[in-house]
C-alpha cells in the first residue's frame, strides 16, 4: 500500500493510461541525487504500475523511444540497451543479464479517475 503520510503527486488522468499502451513518463529525484531522473507508469491487467526508468543491469533509461517500454507482444517491458525483459506487475527481470533483479518500484494509486504517485525515502518530487 502507498505511504499515505506522504503528499500524493498528481501524475495523469486514468484515461491517459490505456491497457498495455504507451507509458506516462515523469521525473523524480531519486536517492537524494539533485539531478532528476525519469520514471514511468503504465496500465497492465487493469492496474497502474510505476517504476524508475533504469535497467537493473546498468542504470540506463530503458525505453526505445519516449514512453515505449513494451516488447512486441506487449507482455514484458524490454530494455532497449540490454534486451532484459521485466514482468510488469512486479518489475522482476525474467530474461537477460540481470535475471532475478527488480526495477525500482514507485507506489501509485488511482483515485476518482486520476493517477497519483507517492513520494518515499527513495523518490521525491522535482521542485
Amino acid at each position: 500500500m502507498p505511504d499515505h503520510s506522504a503528499e500524493p503527486q498528481f501524475l495523469c488522468l486514468a484515461s491517459d493510461l490505456a491497457e498495455t499502451g504507451d507509458a506516462v513518463v515523469f521525473e523524480v529525484v531519486a536517492f537524494g541525487v539533485a539531478r532528476p531522473v525519469q520514471a514511468f507508469a503504465v496500465r497492465y491487467q487493469g492496474r497502474v504500475v510505476a517504476y524508475l526508468n533504469q535497467c537493473a543491469h546498468v542504470p540506463t533509461e530503458m525505453d526505445w523511444q519516449p514512453g515505449k517500454f513494451w516488447d512486441m507482444d506487449r507482455r514484458f517491458f524490454i530494455c532497449s540497451i540490454h534486451g532484459a525483459l521485466y514482468d510488469p506487475p512486479n518489475g522482476l527481470c525474467v530474461s537477460g543479464p540481470c535475471r532475478g533483479a527488480h526495477l525500482q518500484k514507485i507506489e501509485v494509486q488511482e483515485i476518482d479517475q486520476k493517477v497519483y504517485w507517492y513520494p518515499s525515502e527513495q523518490f521525491q518530487p522535482v521542485f
